[in-house]
């Protein structure tokens, strides 16, 4: 049977391009809308969870301190994002976002001296010079909360990468499920921690409110759903590429629910980016295929 492959990524994208509207929906505070995002999704993994409960058993201390490590910078990155959302337009958030297999790139060459081609170079100084078309669009309109909007998209994309790399063993070694239980529940504990230093309010918030937090929880969750039974049948390269869509839908979105205006410096920046990573991880992709292709004729040489 035929999987609809395409019918999937579409709804996938649709889900996760909504996760920019509820944060602009809310009137809560970043943090806040973090945290409960993370618990309620816990909530959501527990019928899994429980069902694979015994690999809990089985994680060292050494284990549970990557989890929790991991776990705080997806919280940090969250409530960056989120905070980056409530300064700028969604366009921009969300653009810079897709710069993440970039910055991915970047931090595995510094902190695991992996190996970068100099072919990889040119399609990240696309994507840098459209980020800044698309942070000039805003300053050219005299918005100092909107750059700093900006800024706090980038920290959030420094924060994810970080929350990757530090969790990338852990999760080949253990359960998705479990993983993703671990570091939610983590990233929710390091984010009422601040909440209650910070002295933010974690109650009081009316049924609106707490129904844009089971909406941020459930829809782009179910888009990350997907995306993990879509790897059985396509590639990481086909998801990733995929994932650029986020910004086109959420722009999109934005415009239509939001009516936020962006001018055509940022839409042309936008496009620069997006090129940019596209190819970055077209790339890529050739670049692994390439390596794998030399390994087999490597092995039939020896054999």
């Amino acid at each position: 049977m035929k999987k609809p492959v395409g019918l999937l990524l579409t709804i996938a994208i649709i889900a996760i391009s909504f996760a920019a509207i509820f944060v602009k929906w809310s009137e809560a505070p970043a943090t806040i809308l973090s945290m409960y995002r993370m618990y309620l999704a816990c909530i959501l993994l527990l019928p899994i969870v429980w069902i694979k409960r015994k690999q809990f058993f089985n994680l060292s201390n050494k284990d549970w301190l990557l989890l929790a490590i991991a776990g705080s910078f997806l919280g940090l990155h969250f409530a960056l994002w989120f905070g980056s959302l409530k300064l700028t337009t969604v366009a921009s958030s969300t653009i810079i976002l897709s710069l993440q297999p970039i910055v991915a790139l970047l931090g595995a060459f510094f902190f695991y001296k992996e190996r970068m081609n100099m072919l990889l170079l040119w399609p990240i100084g696309i994507s840098m010079i459209g980020v800044v078309m698309v942070g000039w669009g805003d300053f050219g309109h005299g918005s100092l909360s909107a750059m700093i909007g900006n800024l706090l998209s980038f920290l959030s994309v420094i924060a994810v990468v970080a929350y990757l790399l530090v969790g990338q063993s852990k999760v080949k070694e253990i359960s998705h499920w479990i993983y993703s239980f671990s570091v939610f529940l983590f990233a929710g504990i390091a984010l009422t921690i601040y909440n209650l230093l910070a002295s933010v309010p974690m109650s009081g918030y009316e049924m609106r409110e707490w129904g844009i937090f089971i909406l941020l929880a459930i829809v782009p969750t179910i888009a990350h759903v997907i995306f993990n039974f879509l790897l059985n049948y396509v590639n990481t390269t086909t998801i990733s590429m995929s994932i650029l869509g986020e910004p086109v839908g959420a722009t999109i979105l934005a415009v239509l629910l939001l009516g936020e205006r962006v001018i055509p410096l940022q839409i042309f920046g936008g496009v620069i980016v997006l090129l940019g990573v596209s190819l970055f991880l077209h790339q890529q992709h050739n670049l692994e295929r390439m390596k794998l292709k030399t390994k087999v004729e490597k092995k039939e040489i020896i054999a």
